[in-house]
């Protein structure tokens, strides 16, 4: 018998609805908020605002492009958690409404599992059991996936995201949010081992990347001079400003490569440690040019099998809402209506 699913993703600032029939995705439909770049970074309030305002376009689009409608859907998916609390909210009434007017099954979905589960999107997929580093704004964890509802976290930072770490970065270089994209773009004219930056020596497999922010900011503060606060290095406001237009690339190489190495030094150690050779790379720090080009090179070197989302499925994405939803769909994992969003729920 066939199944459809009709997904929600609204955990930040992007409003997104895809339909999926039997594990194929038929349609994915995004809403961007370009409404918090003078800002600097996402207003929960400007964007819970503006999910309410997309919502039901964004939903109609992906129906009609699947050439789907409303009663023929199986189930209803969405992001209950993790996220910003006011867009999860938009999106979990959302579908509750759906669910209970259409008497359909509502099907709740943890971001992080759906990234993962971005893999098995199209040809070729890992097979099970397969390793995989999600690398986000929020979150960077190595997951082991065993099923497609069984996965288990084995590494995760224990205080900043990779990506945020990108983002983060770029502010302290004066770029315009989002500025991770902008740190890849520039590193591709740069030099990688010009200036060199610090790798935390954090046990087992979990990540830092705290230490690492902190001596970019001295770094760019003291113009290059050290990497730790010496007030005798301290650097005028025009000195860094002058210091950084005359080596953006080459710095913004090194920060690169730094985050990616501390990335894949602890996905080569998960790897050796469990036994694994299918290793997938996943969220939205995985469309990073520079990442990607290490891992697969890293690939190669370890004899692994890789696997990498499409771009389009890598960034916060409805697609992997409903491929999620499929495989909870089959194995019967259905969520009353009395289930609630939320900003910070574990796996």
């Amino acid at each position: 018998m066939s199944v459809t699913i009709l997904a929600i993703e609204s955990s930040c600032d992007e409003t997104s609805a895809a339909v999926c029939t039997d594990g194929k995705i038929l349609s994915n439909f995004i809403a961007n908020q370009s409404v918090h770049e003078k800002y600097g970074g996402v207003v929960p309030e400007l964007a819970s605002r503006a999910h309410a305002q997309n919502i039901v376009p964004v939903v109609d689009t992906a129906l009609s492009s699947a050439n789907c409608s409303l009663p023929s859907v199986d189930a209803i998916a969405f992001t209950q958690a993790p996220g910003l609390i006011g867009s999860l909210l938009v999106g979990a009434q959302f579908a509750k409404s759906l669910s209970l007017a259409l008497n359909k099954p509502l099907i709740a979905v943890h971001h992080m599992q759906a990234h993962v589960l971005a893999n098995l999107i199209a040809d070729p997929k890992p097979s099970f059991p397969f390793l995989c580093l999600t690398v986000s704004g929020g979150h960077t964890q190595i997951v082991i996936c065993e099923s497609p509802t069984q996965l288990r976290v084995i590494g995760e930072t224990i205080d900043d995201a990779a990506g945020e770490a990108f983002d983060k970065s770029a502010k302290l270089l004066g770029l315009p949010y989002p500025g991770g994209p902008l740190i890849d773009k520039y590193a591709k004219e740069g030099n990688p081992d010009r200036f060199q930056f610090p790798e935390p020596r954090i046990p087992g497999l979990d990540f830092s990347f705290s230490g690492l922010k902190t001596s970019i900011l001295y770094f760019l503060q003291n113009a290059g001079t050290s990497l730790v606060y010496k007030e005798e290095f301290r650097a005028s406001e025009q000195e860094r400003y002058q210091f950084i237009q005359e080596n953006l690339n080459d710095i913004c190489a090194s920060i690169q490569q730094r985050i990616v190495t501390i990335l894949l030094h602890k996905l080569r150690k998960a790897a050796q440690e469990t036994g694994i050779r299918d290793i997938c790379l996943a969220g939205g720090v995985s469309a990073n040019s520079g990442l990607r080009k290490a891992f697969e090179e890293m690939g190669k070197q370890q004899g692994w099998r890789t696997f990498i989302p499409a771009f389009q499925y890598c960034t916060d994405n409805a697609a992997m809402i409903a491929i999620t939803g499929y495989y909870k769909y089959q194995a019967g994992q259905f969520a009353g209506l009395d289930i609630e969003a939320s900003a910070r729920a574990e796996w």
